[in-house]
């Protein structure tokens, strides 16, 4: 079933980058920019991470935490945030269980070939823990940007 605007957001517990089990729920208080990205180190998922390095110091100003997801391994998740400076937690959901409490694990074609991946979704999750925003099948062309402007027209 698909999370929707309004929906208490699914807690999760997962391995992130800094070698910690992070939950949802320690994220309380803070607005939430939870995103799910296909692969480490492939370009539009390069150029999604660095669009949010770039902005991290805005959405810190707006009280918002992001959290990368993929189902990429911690130690390619520790070369990824070490090749590019990210200043933001990446989550390893290895047996995609986050990405299928939201929805984003589809089937997918690319080249004539069918595979599961993830779906590049944005989840805005408020400091109570409901989903403020959502953005399925995102394009990365200045969707930071529009991430951070709604938070910071909507959840300051």
């Amino acid at each position: 079933m698909a999370v929707v605007t309004g929906d208490l957001a699914p807690d999760f517990e997962l391995l992130a980058s800094n070698g910690q089990m992070v939950k949802l729920s320690d994220f309380r208080g803070k607005n939430v920019v939870l995103y799910f990205y296909p692969k480490d180190m492939t370009p539009g998922c390069t150029t999604e991470a660095c669009d949010f390095r770039d902005q991290h110091e805005r959405f810190e100003g707006v009280d918002a935490v992001i959290l990368g997801v993929s189902p990429d391994p911690l130690s390619r998740h520790e070369k990824f945030i070490e090749k590019y400076g990210l200043p933001f937690l990446l989550l390893a959901d290895e047996e995609n269980k986050l990405a299928e409490a939201f929805d984003v694990w589809k089937l997918k074609k690319n080249f004539g070939k069918e595979y599961m991946g993830i779906e590049r979704s944005t989840f805005i999750i408020d400091k109570e823990g409901k989903i403020a925003k959502v953005w399925r099948k995102v394009k990365v062309k200045g969707h930071v940007e529009e991430a951070l402007k709604f938070i910071e027209k909507n959840l300051k």
